[in-house]
């Protein structure tokens, strides 16, 4: 285990002490903690691998916890888990934040702490360790950081995020769904913010949110439009 660690920075050698996982290719984990801002071997391409593995995770975990749970309530159970904040607030318990390797911009402007970052950065470690030792693995150690927001949920009262609150709201007035469509990005690209528009034809509403990804948009647009139709 030593002579494994020794390539590593003592930041990253101690995230893989609170991960409880030594990388066989220590090369692995240094990619999946470099910003783009400072390499071109970069961690995107594990992020997006990183993703995946934690949404098969979380549902699988879902699905043998909760047998009587539709469809439907187990995706609003995933959404409300596998999302920035909390993802940002388990990369903070690891300390993941210390490990990061960043460009000079990125490290001036508090990079090194910032949501967006540090989720994006624990998804691509989760890929990381996908690759250095299969899904199996890579699957238990996500249970085990996911487990105390596991145990917190209330299966009595199953989150509905905005978009899927307005959509409800107005298929019960037999109106058709809201129409979402990016107005434009702006930023770095390692740091973009996202606008995008809500549309309802029939009340000729028009709301706009924004984000650091499209989802994050999105879901800002339907807020406003679920704040504008409770004032209609």
């Amino acid at each position: 285990m030593r002579g494994r660690l020794e390539r590593l920075s003592r930041a990253q050698a101690e995230l893989c002490r609170r991960l409880d996982y030594v990388f066989t290719e220590p090369a692995l984990l240094e990619r999946a903690l470099t910003h783009r801002s400072h390499s071109s071997n970069h961690y995107e391409r594990l992020e997006f691998l990183g993703d995946s593995i934690l949404n098969f995770a979380v549902s699988t975990e879902l699905y043998n916890r909760f047998p009587d749970l539709t469809e439907g309530e187990l995706t609003r159970l995933r959404a409300s888990l596998v999302k920035q904040e909390t993802l940002a607030q388990t990369a903070r318990q690891l300390g993941l934040g210390d490990s990061l390797v960043l460009g000079g911009g990125e490290l001036k402007s508090g990079g090194f702490d910032r949501d967006s970052i540090l989720a994006d950065a624990l998804e691509a470690v989760l890929g990381a360790i996908y690759l250095d030792s299969g899904i199996e693995t890579a699957r238990l150690l996500i249970v085990r950081l996911f487990t105390p927001h596991l145990d917190r949920l209330n299966t009595q009262v199953v989150p509905k995020d905005a978009k899927t609150q307005l959509q409800e709201r107005l298929q019960k007035r037999s109106f058709a769904v809201p129409i979402y469509q990016v107005l434009g990005t702006s930023g770095d690209p390692h740091n973009q913010t996202f606008v995008v528009e809500c549309r309802i034809s029939e009340l000729s509403l028009r709301t706009r949110g924004e984000g650091s990804t499209r989802r994050a948009a999105e879901q800002q647009a339907a807020r406003e439009a679920l704040e504008r139709l409770e004032q209609q």
